[in-house]
C-alpha cells in the first residue's frame, strides 16, 4: 500500500509509467537488433547489457556508427575501471597496468583473467572488444586511445593518494567523469552529428562529467563509507568533523547536513554550463543521450539536499519519477523547464541558519537566468481534475499490476540510481 500512496501522491508518475511501457521508450531508448551485428560486436553489446543496464539503453539508442564507437568507448573503459577497482591487484603491478592500459588496445591477445571483480568479462575477453576497436574508424579510434591513457594515469595517481583540497576533487573527478565528457564529445564531433565546437570546447564537455560525478560521489557517502573509500574532499568536511566517518554519527547529524549542503552548492555551479552544452546539440539521439543523465543528476540533488537520510541509508528519485524525466528531457526548453523546477525545489529548503545558503541562493539564481520557466513548465505540472481523478481510479485499482510494471522497466530507469 505504501506504492499507491506514493503514486496517488504523483498522478503524472502513473501516467509515464504506462505511456514509458506501452511503447513511448522506444521513442527516447530504441534497442539494436543483435541479428544486424557481427559476432564480435554482438559480444560487445552482450557485456554492455550485462556490465551497465543504463548506460546500455542510452548508448544504444544512438545513431549510425556512433553507437559502436560509444559502445567500445563504454567497455574499454570499463575494463580499465575494473583494474582500479580491483583490490587483489598488487600496486606494483596495478599501476604500469592502468597507465600503459591504452597499448593494449593494440595487442591483439592482451587479456587479464586474474581478477575478482564481477564485470571481469571485460578483462578476460579483451581480445574481442580490442579487435572491435580496431575495426572502428581511425578518428574513434585516436580518441578512445587518447582518453584511456590520460584516465588511467589519473587513476594511478589517485590510487595511494586522498582527495584534500576542493581543487583535488575536481581533478580527480576530471580524471574519472570529465575526460569521458570530453571524450564522448569528440567523438560526437567525429561522427559529424554534432559541431566541431562541442568536441572542442573541452571545459563544457568537463562540466558535464564533473556534474554527474559529484552527485553520485554526494548521494553515495554512506555505502562509500562502508566499503572504506572516501571522495568527499577533505578542505570542506573537515570544517564539520574530526573524521569524514564522524558525520554518519546521531549526534553530528546538524554539522553532516550543513557539509553536505555545502558540497551540493559546489556541483550546482556546473548547472550554467550543462545547459549551455546542451543548447548546442543538433542531433535528436545525441540530445537524449547527453540530457538524461543530467536532469536524473539534478533530481538527485534535489533529494539529497539538507536530506539527513543521506547519512542513515540510501537517497533514490522515484522510479515513476525518473521515467517522466526520461520521456520530457528531449529538448533543451524542456531540460531548463526541470532544471528550474529542481533548483527551486531545492531554495525553498534553505535553512536560514546554513553556512552556505548565500552561495547557494547565489548559485540558484545564475540558474534561474538561464532556465526561466516558461510553457514547458506548466504542461509538465497541469492536470485536470478530471485527470486526476481517472489517475487515482487507476492507481487504486492497478496498484499491484502497477508494482510489477515498474519492475520490467526496472533497466530503463536505472540511471536515475546510479
Amino acid at each position: 500500500m505504501e506504492l499507491l500512496r506514493k503514486w496517488l501522491g504523483h498522478p503524472e508518475d502513473i501516467y509515464n509509467l504506462l505511456r514509458f511501457k506501452m511503447g513511448g521508450y522506444r521513442a527516447v531508448m530504441p534497442r539494436v537488433d543483435p541479428d544486424s551485428l557481427g559476432c564480435g560486436l554482438r559480444t560487445c553489446y552482450r557485456y554492455l547489457n550485462q556490465t551497465s543496464r543504463s548506460f546500455a539503453a542510452v548508448i544504444q539508442a544512438l545513431d549510425g556508427e556512433l553507437r559502436h564507437a560509444v559502445c567500445i568507448f563504454y567497455l574499454v573503459l570499463r575494463a580499465l575501471d575494473t583494474v582500479e577497482d580491483d583490490m587483489s591487484i598488487p600496486l606494483d603491478v596495478k599501476v604500469p597496468m592502468l597507465q600503459e592500459f591504452h597499448s593494449f588496445l593494440y595487442q591483439p591477445e592482451w587479456k587479464y583473467t586474474e581478477s575478482k571483480e564481477k564485470d571481469r568479462q571485460v578483462l578476460e575477453d579483451f581480445p574481442t572488444i580490442s579487435m572491435e576497436f580496431r575495426n572502428l574508424s581511425k578518428v574513434y579510434q585516436d580518441v578512445i586511445s587518447d582518453i584511456c591513457h590520460k584516465m588511467g594515469v589519473g587513476m594511478a595517481e589517485f590510487l595511494e593518494k586522498k582527495v584534500d583540497s576542493q581543487h583535488e576533487w575536481d581533478k580527480y573527478c576530471h580524471y574519472v567523469a570529465g575526460l569521458v565528457g570530453i571524450g564522448l564529445s569528440r567523438l560526437f564531433s567525429a561522427s559529424e552529428l554534432e559541431d566541431s565546437i562541442v568536441g572542442q570546447d573541452t571545459e563544457l564537455a568537463n562540466s558535464m562529467g564533473l556534474f554527474l560525478q559529484k552527485t553520485n560521489i554526494i548521494r553515495d557517502y554512506l555505502e562509500d563509507q562502508m566499503e572504506g573509500r572516501e571522495f568527499w574532499p577533505r578542505e570542506v568536511w573537515s570544517r564539520y568533523a574530526q573524521k569524514l566517518s564522524d558525520l554518519a554519527k546521531p549526534e553530528n547529524i546538524e554539522m553532516a547536513v550543513q557539509c553536505l549542503n555545502e558540497l551540493i552548492t559546489n556541483a550546482l555551479h556546473h548547472v550554467p554550463d550543462v545547459l549551455t552544452y546542451l543548447s548546442r546539440l543538433k542531433n535528436q539521439s545525441v540530445f537524449n543521450f547527453c540530457a538524461i543523465p543530467q536532469v536524473m543528476a539534478i533530481a538527485t540533488l534535489a533529494a539529497c539536499y539538507n536530506n539527513k537520510q543521506v547519512f542513515r541509508g540510501v537517497v533514490k528519485i522515484r522510479k515513476g519519477q525518473a521515467v517522466t524525466l526520461m520521456m520530457d528531457a528531449t529538448n533543451i526548453q524542456a531540460v531548463k523547464a526541470i532544471m528550474y523546477q529542481y533548483v527551486e525545489e531545492i531554495y525553498q529548503k534553505i535553512p536560514s541558519t546554513d553556512p552556505s545558503s548565500n552561495k547557494t541562493q547565489q548559485v540558484i539564481a545564475s540558474i534561474r537566468a538561464m532556465s526561466l520557466p516558461g510553457s514547458s513548465v506548466a504542461s509538465r505540472h497541469h492536470y485536470s481534475p478530471i485527470y486526476l481523478s481517472c489517475a487515482m481510479l487507476l492507481a487504486a485499482l492497478s496498484w499491484q499490476y502497477l508494482s510489477t510494471l515498474s519492475k520490467a522497466t526496472e533497466e530503463y530507469v536505472q540511471a536515475g540510481e546510479n
